[in-house]
């Protein structure tokens, strides 16, 4: 198996990144799990994580509320690295997702 450097090449993304440290669970078909935030934008972000996922994956993100409650993003994998973590875009976001993440994005700014 070859590592290809998906780091490589120009920006992929069309809107801005930013950097963060947000403890999440994520789940795909083969259960739940815990990983890191370490990006996010207004379409997408990054997962620090040692779970596997292929791309193409469906997976949901659950991004943690201060009142203990949390908000459910799906998401498809558009990148993995072994062992490293996985990026994904979010998909079919409803308006009070959509909502949410850009006060949340707009925060960070």
């Amino acid at each position: 198996m070859s590592l290809i450097d998906r780091r490589t090449g120009g920006e992929r993304r069309s809107e801005p990144r930013y950097n963060v440290a947000i403890e999440i669970e994520w789940e795909s078909k083969i259960g739940r799990k815990n990983g890191t935030i370490n990006d996010i934008s207004r379409e997408g972000c990054f997962v620090l994580c040692s779970g596997e996922v292929e791309d193409g994956d469906k997976v949901k993100i659950f991004f943690p509320l201060s009142d203990g409650m949390k908000v459910q993003f799906l998401s498809a994998v558009v990148n993995h690295v072994y062992e490293i973590g996985f990026g994904v875009r979010f998909i079919e976001l409803g308006v009070a997702q959509r909502n949410f993440l850009s006060r949340f994005i707009d925060s960070l700014k």
